[in-house]
């Protein structure tokens, strides 16, 4: 298949590889925000292929990772209602919450459906009017706008038995976040590709100017991602910074501005707990208030009282803000596995410790030093 191929081209990855190798003259940490890049990275075996003054960093960019605690716990509660039946991707069932997952409330008995799009879960509102269908919204601006038009569908047919379990989060507030950290020590950025296909590359012209710090976009192919390297290598070498596009088949600057205006009818900037980060501030969206009646935490307000408790042997958390990598967490392949898993990050098909399991990366030195956003008291 040419349209996968030619960014898996082997001749091309060594030449890409001999550029990097070229260019590079001292150390430099990058972070990619996907976690389907990092996914990729470690697949391929990018990672160890780079020149050794290269190190690479997995952010905060898999949604189910980042989907906070509290909300798991209150999917959970939702789920096992007897008259509710609750939605949601397949992915986010094995997530756990503070004691059980959603399989665990469907093994139990609860009406628990994965669905492939909203649109399904608003087919079953249309076929269960007597009870309240509950669609678990997470993720980045990549899924943001369908989510939207299913309030908007379920407005426009008169479906009051829907509501959605608001949790999306945005990624330039978790770059804003990351860079605030007091030893931050990331250099430059490779963007995500598919989130920047709905909302461009604009949002990130600001942080570049603010950090001092050049930010690459970047697809998902061993290509891609060496090409995306190269350039944000070029850029800290020449002592420059700025937004590069490095997936122009997909992207331009100004994103899919019919995407971005659903968004923006639909939901409104909030402060968002991220799960092993904490509350970043405006970096997630919430219900506008004429769409009050599609909360579901609304709906049910009891929810909102629930506290939550993370497993004290899971550094997910450090994982996220790139200040740990998988291997360096002492319950990794042992009392956490994709069987047993203590964070999201272990079950997640985008998640960093998934990778770094399903691909056998279970020991490496460990280089970071302080890391991001590592204090002397944290260690």
């Amino acid at each position: 298949m040419k349209y996968l191929d030619e960014y898996r081209d082997a001749d091309l990855t060594r030449k890409l590889l001999a550029d990097i190798q070229k260019t590079i003259t001292r150390p430099w940490t990058l972070m990619e925000v996907c976690g389907g890049q990092t996914h990729s990275i470690i697949k391929s075996g990018l990672d160890q292929m780079l020149p050794p003054e290269i190190e690479l960093v997995h952010g905060p960019g898999c949604p189910v990772c980042v989907t906070p605690l509290e909300q798991v716990d209150k999917a959970i509660a939702l789920a096992s209602r007897p008259d509710v039946i609750f939605t949601s991707y397949g992915d986010m069932l094995r997530v756990p919450g503070s004691t059980r997952d959603l399989f665990a409330v469907k093994a139990a008995g609860g009406d628990v459906r994965i669905v492939y799009s909203p649109l399904d879960a608003l087919k079953i509102a249309k076929d269960n009017p007597g009870k309240t269908i509950v669609f678990f919204a997470i993720g980045f601006e990549t899924t943001a706008p369908a989510n939207a038009m299913a309030v908007l569908q379920a407005k426009a047919r008169g479906l009051t038995n829907f509501a959605v379990l608001v949790s999306h989060v945005t990624v330039p507030a978790a770059i804003s976040a990351l860079m605030d950290s007091p030893d931050v020590r990331v250099d430059g950025f490779l963007a995500a590709g598919h989130v920047c296909t709905v909302m461009g590359f604009w949002e990130y012209e600001p942080l570049v100017e603010k950090y001092k710090i050049p930010i690459v976009v970047t697809g998902f192919e061993p290509v891609d991602l060496l090409h995306g390297i190269l350039n944000c290598i070029k850029q800290l070498e020449a002592g420059t910074h700025t937004v590069e596009n490095a997936y122009e088949r997909s992207v331009s600057r100004e994103g899919n501005k019919p995407a971005q205006a659903v968004i923006q009818k639909v939901f409104e900037m909030t402060d968002r707990a991220w799960r092993g980060i904490g509350v970043i501030p405006m970096s997630g969206y919430r219900l506008r208030p004429e769409f009050a009646a599609f909360d579901a935490e609304l709906r049910f307000p009891e929810v909102q009282a629930i506290e939550t408790k993370e497993s004290p042997l899971c550094i997910s958390g450090l994982v996220l803000q790139g200040r740990k990598k998988p291997g360096e967490c002492p319950a990794f392949g042992r009392e956490c596995t994709p069987q047993t898993p203590l964070g999201a990050t272990m079950v997640s098909s985008e998640g960093a410790c998934a990778a770094y399991y399903r691909y056998g990366r279970y020991s490496f030195p460990s280089t970071l030093g302080e890391g991001l956003g590592v204090r002397s008291n944290d260690r």
